[in-house]
């Protein structure tokens, strides 16, 4: 069983910024891809960043400039940092991770995501 566990978040002003960290835990023999995504309300869940086989990384059009990931495949984990925060990054942010784990029947390649964690950003 994979599990996520979000730290980071919560309410931030306009201007400043914000790291996020998720680890994961489980029988996790590699991880293919693993990031963020957010939702703001009434919007769809739309990319952060992630980083994806050996480190190839993709970033949301939104947060792209201001944006830096980095993940930890010894201690599976990947944190994000973004700067100069507005109004519009308000949203519930879910950590991603696609991983071949290692299951009684074998090897699984799944995705896996977080509870997610509110960041509000007040002007």
């Amino acid at each position: 069983q994979v599990r996520l566990v979000e730290s980071g978040g919560g309410l931030v002003q306009a201007g400043g910024s914000l790291r996020l960290s998720c680890e994961a835990s489980g029988t996790i023999i590699s991880i293919n891809s693993m990031g963020w995504y957010r939702q703001a309300p009434g919007k769809e869940r739309e990319l952060v960043a992630s980083i994806i086989g050996e480190g190839q990384t993709k970033y949301g059009p939104s947060v792209k400039g201001r944006i830096a990931i980095s993940r930890d495949d010894v201690e599976n984990t990947v944190e994000v940092r973004i700067d100069r925060l507005k109004p519009q990054d308000t949203a519930v942010y879910y950590c991603y991770l696609e991983a071949t784990t290692h299951q009684a029947t074998g090897l699984l390649r799944s995705e896996y995501w977080g509870q997610g964690t509110q960041v509000t950003v007040s002007s």
